[in-house]
């Protein structure tokens, strides 16, 4: 019962329920009333404060980045977008979707047409107001192939996109009850004109306007006047990211009192930084995983004997333990855990088993070493995940030869450009969308190159089928055909471990869709008085 209440705490503190919800909530988990009362005050107690500067120090920013909201590669640009950018919609916490410039979104009886009916009044940072037109504009936009938009595997259902008086009408392929959630996407900021005249302008309606952008060093924001959720968000004056990439800085960062909030506390460190006075760890489960990618399409990876070799001189349990230090779950080589509500979870665990992959290495033919490519950008802990791993390879007489690439450039030069590297993935919040984005022949950031015509036939089907166990069934299938015949291997789910000077810094929400409160913490909590 204590978790429930922390939630209903949090979500008080943040204005996200009535004190009349509030209470009721609490009677029904068996609270008294004069406890639920008291409760109330302490919670309803945590209002925001205006004003000052919000630092953060992120791992994850690289020179190439861009304000182009298409090229949203890594944590950095991730977080800021949610700073400057305005969504159609936004995931919950509790993993509904909540309306935001779309202030109804409404389907036909067969879910193939969506209409999204615009918001009055919303406000861009050049003063233009939000139209339905600036939405059709950067759907386009994002659904262009020549935009090398991440969002782009999500859409490729889209048919048309029209827009009519304050309404935008979209007609899908095939049927998709998921539509909403994918509008919530991150890449999908809406922009003047879609972004479609400078979509590295960093124009938007969110909370804060562009003051500061230097491509791997800083970022930073000021709060933009006009924004029309105001007393939700942007309540510092200025907002500031830093780029600390090394994890040991980012730890003293905080400690020193120069950042407030940081992302990616490595596990090992977990403890340590428990004991430090008025910092708070947070973290949360969600459907985030750390892969080992192999490309399907290249050699030797394209020999599905060495692939699944690969996958069985995996050690997870041993994984989980020494790189998560228990802050996570096991993997079992498709995208896919309990987080997400059509998980099957009668699938069979794969286990290591250094003999059967020897036996599948021997019958790949392949010999000599393997080139893994890590960095510790990739992942907290991934340089080591990847010396554990040529281990338990070792055992199975397969030998890895690892390659330590430095941070700036991994992921726009090794990610999704090299056939065997590490990386990592923040989940989505449905199937459909997840293997939308990553594992569609034609998604731009099928990271694997798993290509089959056979899995995208299932993925059409499940996105099109209402009926939620035939649903079920069907990703069941395809995660099945993954597991057995793809380029993953997941070792882990990992938790979202960030950290927060709780001193200084209020309105934290555990937010399982993303790290730093699925980027919302640097407009969402305050300075204390």
């Amino acid at each position: 019962m204590q978790t429930e209440l922390d939630h209903l705490a949090e979500l008080a503190g943040k204005g996200r329920i009535s004190r009349r919800d509030f209470l009721g909530r609490a009677a029904a988990l068996g609270v008294s009333a004069a406890l639920a009362t008291t409760l109330a005050g302490k919670a309803f107690a945590a209002t925001p404060v205006k004003g000052g500067i919000i630092r953060a120090g992120l791992q994850g920013g690289e020179s190439t980045n861009s304000l182009d909201p298409a090229l949203n590669l890594s944590q950095v640009t991730y977080n800021f977008c949610k700073q400057w950018g305005e969504f159609l919609v936004r995931l919950t916490p509790e993993g509904g979707v909540e309306n935001l410039i779309a202030e109804e979104i409404g389907a036909s009886a067969d879910a193939k047409t969506w209409t999204m009916k615009i918001r009055d009044g919303i406000e861009f940072h050049n003063g233009k107001t939000v139209t339905a037109q600036d939405v059709v504009a950067t759907l386009e936009r994002h659904a262009d192939e020549k935009s090398k938009s991440g969002a782009l595997g999500i859409l490729k259902n889209i048919k048309t996109i029209k827009a009519d008086g304050k309404e935008v009408v979209v007609t899908l392929g095939d049927a998709d009850a998921d539509f909403p959630y994918l509008m919530a996407d991150y890449h999908l900021v809406i922009q003047p004109n879609g972004g479609k005249d400078n979509p590295n302008a960093g124009i938007s309606a969110g909370p804060y306007k562009v003051a500061v952008n230097q491509p791997g060093v800083k970022h930073g924001g000021e709060r933009f006047a006009n924004y029309w959720r105001g007393d939700k968000a942007g309540h510092a004056d200025q907002i500031e990211i830093v780029v600390i990439n090394d994890p040991t800085a980012r730890l003293a960062a905080l400690q020193g009192g120069q950042v407030h909030l940081i992302n990616r506390v490595e596990p090992k460190v977990v403890d340590l930084v428990k004991r430090m006075p008025g910092v708070s760890i947070e973290n949360v489960a969600g459907r985030g995983y750390y892969p080992f990618n192999m490309f399907c399409d290249t050699a030797p990876f394209d020999n599905n004997d060495l692939r699944m070799a690969l996958k069985l001189a995996m050690d997870r349990e041993e994984m989980l333990d020494k790189i998560l230090r228990g802050y996570g779950s096991v993997g079992n080589d498709f995208p896919i855990n309990e987080a997400y509500p059509l998980f099957s979870a009668d699938i069979e665990q794969r286990k290591f088993d250094p003999e059967k992959a020897a036996a599948a290495y021997k019958k790949s033919g392949h010999s000599g070493s393997i080139l893994l490519r890590t960095s510790d950008v990739a992942f907290p802990g991934a340089v080591d995940a990847a010396q554990l791993y040529q281990q338990s390879c070792a055992k199975a007489g397969i030998k890895i030869e690892i390659k330590r690439e430095p941070g700036d450039g991994y992921w726009s030069e090794v990610w999704n450009k090299q056939p065997f590297s590490l990386s990592y993935w923040g989940g989505r919040p449905t199937q459909g969308q997840m293997y939308s984005t990553g594992y569609l022949s034609t998604a731009d950031w099928n990271d694997t190159r798993f290509k089959r015509p056979e899995f995208d036939k299932m993925l059409y089907t499940a996105r099109a089928e209402l009926d939620q166990a035939k649903r079920k069934a069907i990703y069941r299938d395809m995660a099945m055909l993954m597991r057995d015949e793809g380029g993953l291997i997941v070792p882990f789910f990992n938790q979202f471990v960030d950290a927060a000077n709780t001193k200084k810094v209020s309105g934290w929400v555990k937010n399982p869709n993303g790290e730093m409160m699925d980027g919302y913490a640097l407009c969402e909590c305050w300075l204390n008085a």
